[in-house]
């Protein structure tokens, strides 16, 4: 009777065995409901994963589990998994896992994991500069021979590692029912063509485990959502001169806006195909088709309008068969934002699918300053002279709305480094004419760069000019000359009505116009003639019509 139960006990042993070793890659790997429908097309080089998993080499351990705590010296380790979805079906999409290890550690050369030298945690420094050797463990542990492949080189599914293993991470990726092994470092990438995968948004999981003796033990999981589509991501950028933000989708009237179409494309699939542009613009222009991604178009009046894009492509793309209908469009994926995913196939005689991209915007025209100008510079006469100082006056012209502000960025002859910003507000009576002054000091002779922007609420406009303040040598001359003037009296008058009419004769008003520099010369001596010719002859004016509506000095 003792040997029967001993028998016994050895036949309930035994039949508990293959209970215990039936653990599937599924209910180690999955997160998915009970009755989830797991039937999904097979992904080249990936397995099902209802084969068993070898829980005694790569152990499993539940969320919480204490065991988590220990399984890294020193803390936790975290991995981040990323793609590049979304993805058009039949092209290929990348997962890419790194992982972050706990302050002060990183991965050397050979694989090991090291503390990073001059940095202290808050265990400080160790004595031992590795935190796992594994290359004295292989070496203990033979597993570099190629002739001696233990029972411990192997995967989760009992599938040997390649020869000489020099990768002391397994990472196991799990999606759709199925699941890929794979050495690697501290990172890896893992590459799936989408023809078979289930359209619409699926979540990739991963696992990593790291050696541990003749053992492996997880340290992170990560998951997250990738999406595939038969939709052509598309994505647009719109940017305008002189618009103050773009980002609003408000733009200015009678300047051109250049759309740049962007399709998302990471793995080139698109690269051989022929791709439309069909752009309505909502404004009774009519449609416009280009095979360009980038196209400029002109709003002429004020308002809001709706944009729409269309894009189209041929792809390769499995050949129907010829009793079969074509199939009929997968529903509708969409995500947050202005550009709906209308999903769209339709198969033609030569195996080849044309996909759709569409994009849809809300944009706002208003009015803005188209354009901005530096038309004179005049040197002003200082009551006081100041050595280090010159001040110039700016007459400048502008186009469109009228500004609200006026900026100068000074700076060195290159533009590149900056000794003065000033900005000051712009009456709004500035009549029917955008006519201002801007006076702006300078410190000592040399050249300058001076950025001037003109701005309001919906634009900000610019221009640029390099200005020469002439050396102190003239101003000496200025103050010789005045001395000379003030002590011969009469003959003063003389010389200067003289003078003042030699340079009405010979010397005109010349506009600045698109010149790269402005040079000022002689400005002391004409600013002081000018007023001495206006003190002894009031009644008598300058024809020059800028002068006739002087602005106000800004």
């Amino acid at each position: 009777m003792e040997y029967l139960c001993c028998f016994l006990g050895f036949l309930l042993l035994a039949a508990r065995l293959p209970l215990d070793a039936a653990k599937r890659f599924h209910d180690v790997l999955s997160s998915e409901r009970p009755g989830y429908m797991r039937e999904h097309s097979q992904i080249r080089g990936w397995s099902s994963d209802e084969n068993e998993w070898n829980e005694k080499l790569y152990p499993v351990w539940k969320r919480g589990d204490s065991r988590w705590k220990n399984s890294w010296k020193g803390g936790r380790v975290q991995a981040l998994l990323t793609s590049d979805s979304p993805a058009l079906v039949g092209s290929t999409i990348t997962f890419a896992v790194n992982l972050v290890f706990p302050r002060c550690q990183k991965e050397d050369d050979n694989g090991n994991i090291v503390y990073e030298k001059n940095c202290r945690n808050d265990t400080g420094p160790s004595p031992d500069p590795y935190v796992y050797n594994w290359t004295a463990w292989a070496e203990d542990s033979d597993c570099g021979n190629s002739t001696s492949q233990g029972h411990h080189n192997v995967f989760p599914d009992g599938k040997p590692f390649p020869p000489r293993p020099r990768w002391n991470f397994v990472y196991v990726f799990h999606t759709l029912g199925q699941y890929f092994q794979k050495l690697g470092r501290c990172s890896v990438t893992v590459s799936i063509n989408t023809a078979n995968v289930t359209l619409g948004p699926q979540i990739m999981e991963v696992t990593v485990f790291r050696r541990h003796g003749r053992t492996y033990i997880p340290i992170a999981k990560v998951k997250d959502v990738y999406v595939v589509t038969d939709q052509i991501p598309v994505f647009v950028t719109m940017s305008q001169k002189n618009n103050r933000n773009s980002s609003d989708e408000t733009f200015l009237k009678d300047l051109p806006i250049t759309f740049d179409v962007l399709i998302h494309d990471p793995r080139h699939f698109l690269n051989e195909s022929a791709i439309y542009y069909k752009w309505n613009f909502g404004d009774n222009t009519g449609l416009f088709v280009s095979n360009n991604h980038t196209l400029n178009h002109t709003y002429v009046l004020n308002g809001t309008f709706s944009l729409n894009l269309t894009v189209q492509a041929t792809v390769p793309g499995p050949c129907p068969s010829p009793s079969l209908r074509p199939p009929k469009p997968t529903p509708s994926l969409v995500p947050a934002g202005d550009s709906p995913l209308e999903l769209r196939g339709i198969p033609d005689d030569s195996c080849q699918v044309h996909r759709y991209g569409y994009f849809k915007a809300t944009i706002t025209i208003v009015e803005g300053i188209l354009e901005v100008n530096i038309i004179q510079v005049t040197g002003v006469l200082m009551p006081v002279p100041q050595p280090d100082n010159s001040l110039l006056d700016f007459v400048v012209t502008c186009q469109g709305s009228f500004p609200t502000e006026v900026c100068t960025i000074i700076s060195d002859p290159t533009c590149q480094v900056t000794q003065n910003i000033v900005c000051d507000p712009v009456d709004a009576d500035l009549g029917d004419m955008c006519l201002l002054t801007v006076r702006r000091a300078f410190s000592g002779s040399g050249m300058y760069c001076m950025n001037l922007t003109l701005g309001d609420d919906a634009s900000l406009a610019l221009t640029s000019t390099l200005v020469s303040i002439p050396s102190r040598d003239s101003a000496s001359l200025l103050r010789m000359a005045s001395g000379t003037l003030v002590s011969v009296g009469c003959l003063a008058i003389f010389v200067t009505v003289i003078t003042l009419l030699m340079y009405k004769k010979h010397k005109g008003y010349k506009a600045i116009g698109n010149s790269t520099g402005i040079v000022v010369r002689g400005k002391g001596l004409n600013v002081f003639l000018s007023r001495s010719k206006t003190t002894f002859f009031p009644g008598n004016k300058e024809k020059d019509a800028l002068l006739k509506n002087q602005p106000g000095i800004l």
